[in-house]
């Protein structure tokens, strides 16, 4: 995966923009035209790649940044303006990055009663493509941490299906790992419909003894609103989200995928081998 991909659709860009941008904005004040240009140049790119991260931060927030934003853009002519317009702009993007960092730290999880994992997830974790032979990461990561996978991961998965998967074969599993939404935003779903869809499917996974963890989806730019509703219903049933860049180091790997998305042999050991590093202190005090 190019190296910019990867920045952009890991919402790392976001972080980058906002750098960018507070660098434009304090160096707004000089006069030379050396500096006037990297002004100029920092404000674009920095806008360009906050807009291309597809960051689901809350429209308030992005509203709050644009409103100051404009302010400090319109400060140039308006010299009054000048003496508080750069810091509020500093300001405001500084909250915006202190409010995405939570979505970038790997989430923490609590101790397991017992050593079965349950696993939903579309091609990507089902195998589609792979050779028949190939053993996929809930497969490896059972066998070697001598787990119980439950595992109803199926091709061409989409929230509304996974639920009907769910309730076809009902989960014991204590932690849960879902890997669900790449087809619904390649696919016809809208993001309302998403949003119900994952609502139904996490209210039926909820239960007092159970841990459900996502990937969080890496969103090709402007497709915020998913983004934007996997997290909310996610906070609404308390999943903990995968940071995206954790997937998206696996495929970034040539000879982990097959065609870019779906996983090869060596992807999928990479993947239970990531997934472990998460899960791990859930099954640390259980005798196997």
């Amino acid at each position: 995966m190019n190296w910019l991909v990867f920045h952009i659709v890991s919402g790392q860009s976001f972080f980058t923009g906002i750098i960018l941008v507070i660098i434009s904005a304090l160096t707004a004040s000089s006069t030379r035209p050396a500096s006037k240009r990297l002004t100029a140049l920092a404000f674009s790119i920095g806008v360009i790649a906050i807009a291309v991260s597809s960051t689901a931060i809350p429209y308030w927030l992005y509203a709050l940044s644009a409103t100051v934003t404009l302010a400090w853009i319109v400060s140039h002519l308006k010299t009054s303006w000048q003496s508080w317009a750069p810091y509020a702009m500093v300001g405001a993007w500084l909250i915006a990055g202190l409010f995405e960092i939570p979505y970038h730290i790997m989430p923490s999880v609590a101790i397991s009663s017992d050593r079965t994992v349950g696993v939903i997830g579309d091609s990507v974790t089902a195998g589609a493509g792979s050779d028949d032979k190939a053993e996929t990461w809930p497969s490896i990561l059972a066998r070697e941490h001598q787990l119980v996978a439950q595992d109803i991961s199926h091709v061409g998965e989409t929230a509304a299906s996974a639920l009907k998967r769910v309730k076809q074969n009902p989960f014991t599993a204590h932690v849960v790992v879902i890997e669900i939404g790449g087809n619904d935003i390649l696919g016809s779903t809208t993001a309302a419909k998403f949003a119900d869809d994952l609502d139904d499917l996490l209210s039926h996974l909820t239960s007092e003894d159970r841990q459900l963890l996502m990937f969080e989806l890496p969103l090709p730019p402007f497709c915020h609103e998913y983004g934007r509703v996997q997290r909310a219903v996610a906070a609404k049933y308390n999943v903990k989200l995968i940071p995206k860049r954790v997937f998206l180091s696996i495929i970034a790997g040539t000879a982990s995928t097959l065609d870019t998305i779906h996983l090869s042999q060596s992807g999928h050991q990479l993947m239970a081998a990531k997934v472990w590093q998460i899960i791990e202190p859930a099954f640390a005090q259980i005798e196997n």
